[in-house]
């Protein structure tokens, strides 16, 4: 039995406590939030509700894993305690605000022997899987050309800190940081960033980027981030020399490959993948449990975490001063 203690109660909080409350192996043994009462609402029998780390330490021994679900700003903070407290640690995506703060936290982890997992929970998610899987059995021949799309509200939190880029770092950050964590792990690294934003235009409540990456292997990727729009959807559309893969979350039957036809045909054939109906989320976190149980290699690992905020942190610079950004092999960004 794995005992979980976890970090906030607010949207990705209560998706994970959810999560961990329908897995036979975990126990969630304490929730820490400021509003204890929400906390309450969340906790099943048996789980303690603290208003501080320093509270629930009276339960650390129980403890095998911290899942940290607070905003971005504060996930060093409490990596860190965890960490110093020799606890496994499950953080969600960003791993953090900074990149000089996710290389830190990956080296107090390994420093102190726990595990540091990133909640990057596209990875998990069915079509998304689908689409990869169709990529390395080559059902596209070389991919050249892709571009993604994610966006919906502008989202509403405690102390309506994504309003604060210093704190979110915005749409880049915070939302499209999904799809470059997937197409590093579709495509391998990446080479340079080059990116727009309204990132510092005052409009009030509304964000949107479009960032383009070249990646090592020659693959350039348009990815377009909103919070702008009413609803949520997301779209990847990937384009090979031997045809092109196409999803789109609003559509009935979202994942289809679509293949070039021979010279005798008269267009391609449209391949409908299913999607399954277990939670990403679910499926994200009983990977990780799983890895603590049985010390294999995570989906996404601790360096893919920090990969993905370097990405996200060339993209703002590039925001800020109008110029490509290259990324080298060092965790540095060169300017």
């Amino acid at each position: 039995m794995i005992s979980i203690l976890l970090i906030g109660a607010g949207t990705m909080g209560t998706a994970h406590a959810r999560s961990y409350q329908s897995m036979d192996n975990v126990e969630l043994v304490g929730i820490i939030d400021l509003d204890t009462q929400k906390a309450a609402k969340l906790a099943g029998g048996g789980t303690k509700i603290f208003s501080s780390f320093e509270d629930a330490e009276e339960i650390i021994d129980q403890v095998d894993v911290v899942d940290v679900c607070v905003p971005t700003f504060l996930h060093k903070e409490f990596v860190k305690k965890a960490a110093m407290n020799g606890k496994h640690v499950i953080c969600e995506k960003p791993l953090a605000r900074t990149l000089e703060d996710a290389i830190e936290m990956l080296n107090i982890c390994n420093e102190k022997e726990v595990k540091l997992f990133v909640g990057h929970v596209v990875r998990f998610f069915p079509e998304y899987n689908l689409a990869k899987m169709a990529l390395e059995n080559g059902e596209i021949g070389k991919p050249g050309v892709v571009r993604t799309s994610r966006g919906g509200g502008f989202p509403r939190a405690w102390n309506d800190w994504y309003a604060d880029v210093q704190s979110s770092g915005g749409v880049i950050l915070d939302l499209i940081i999904h799809d470059f964590d997937y197409l590093r792990w579709c495509f391998g690294d990446v080479e340079r960033v080059y990116a727009k934003s309204l990132l510092g235009r005052g409009f009030a409540r509304l964000d949107y980027a479009l960032v383009t990456l070249r990646f090592k292997n020659g693959v350039i990727a348009h990815v377009e981030g909103s919070w702008s729009h009413e609803g949520f959807s997301t779209k990847l559309e990937i384009a090979g020399d031997k045809g092109a893969i196409e999803y789109d979350s609003s559509q009935q039957r979202p994942l289809l490959a679509t293949i070039k036809g021979d010279s005798t045909q008269k267009g391609g054939v449209n391949v409908p993948r299913s999607p399954l109906k277990e939670s990403p989320y679910y499926r994200e976190l009983a990977h990780f449990i799983d890895c603590i149980e049985t010390g294999k290699q995570p989906i996404v690992t601790a360096e893919d975490g920090v990969k993905a905020v370097e990405i996200a942190m060339a993209a703002l610079h590039s925001v800020e001063t109008g110029q490509t950004v290259y990324l080298n092999d060092n965790k540095e960004l060169v300017y």
